[in-house]
């Protein structure tokens, strides 16, 4: 460049009024603030009789997804038809493409497990598949893995016994889940942690970076729920928003202003979740779940 040109230039660089509002080397403003950066999704389950019929496939849902305008959808293990066995790379492969088409990320997968089982040749075989499904999720591309807790009858031990073998169980998964890659979510699912203070202390005796929580916003039963959801909002990895909450066992429409506060203030970045377990039209549901959501949460930005 000849000194006549380069004199030119940085006369214009030091004068940015002569170019407007903005100096000619100025990139436009934007904002860097990390708390405004959530991704919406869509959970499997809330197509579960659709999905289980045949009369929607994985492909259906994922399309729905993307013309609603979500980032991801949430591909539950037990609606591929080889559950609890793998599906082949094949299977897999297509489906990743097909997000891929559709501008989608596949950002979780899920499986039922029940760790309050006290056989452990049981919860062993549990152990497998959670091990066989964390490796279909790292061929996915799925940031996260969603497993239970459990529920039924635990004979003569101790709800603490029961703990202890589940504490050491969850260990030994999130142990896999950082060989390949993918975090463990547990949900709390309303069938054997049901205080937010004990979801905690699982995850703190747990105690691993590669195992943490699913708020599910709908298992929160007893009293206020939107205190429950504060508490546990600062320890969670993924969302699920669900259109209703129950305040002290009572089922009420969830108040999503207030869901969008508490995100807000817990500066959570991560993908949220919508699931609808209610009567009527999967599809309407989510849609409006999903704007209203939507809705007050940008009025917080």
């Amino acid at each position: 460049m000849d000194n006549k040109r380069r004199n030119v230039l940085k006369s214009l660089a030091l004068a940015p009024g002569l170019l407007g509002a903005s100096s000619f080397f100025a990139r436009p403003r934007m904002s860097t603030s990390v708390s405004t950066r959530v991704q919406y999704s869509i959970n499997a389950f809330t197509f579960n009789s659709m999905l289980a019929s045949g009369e929607m496939t994985l492909v259906d849902m994922m399309e729905f997804a993307s013309s609603l305008g979500l980032n991801a959808v949430d591909l539950t293990g037990y609606y591929f038809s080889e559950y609890p066995n793998v599906p082949d790379n094949k299977t897999l492969f297509q489906l990743k493409k097909k997000a891929l088409q559709l501008g989608l990320n596949i950002s979780w997968t899920g499986v039922r497990n029940n760790f309050v089982k006290p056989d452990k040749a049981s919860r062993d075989s549990d152990i497998k598949m959670i091990k066989d499904w964390l490796d279909v999720s790292s061929t996915l591309g799925a940031s996260i893995m969603r497993i239970f807790a459990g529920k039924g009858k635990y004979g003569l031990y101790s709800k603490e016994e029961v703990k202890e073998w589940m504490v050491s169980d969850f260990q030994e998964c999130a142990r896999y889940a950082e060989e390949v890659g993918v975090m463990i979510g547990m949900q709390h699912h309303n069938d054997f942690l049901y205080e937010a203070d004990e979801i905690i202390d699982i995850l703190k005796r747990v105690n691993s970076d590669w195992f943490g929580l699913n708020l599910d916003i709908g298992s929160l039963r007893k009293g206020d729920p939107y205190k429950e959801i504060q508490k546990l909002a600062p320890f969670a990895n993924y969302w699920f928003i669900k259109e209703l909450v129950y305040v002290d066992g009572v089922a009420e429409p969830v108040n999503m202003r207030k869901i969008a506060n508490i995100l807000k203030e817990s500066d959570y970045t991560g993908y949220i979740s919508f699931e609808s377990l209610s009567d009527g039209d999967p599809k309407e549901i989510v849609t409006s779940m999903f704007y209203d959501f939507k809705t007050e949460y940008e009025k917080l930005s």
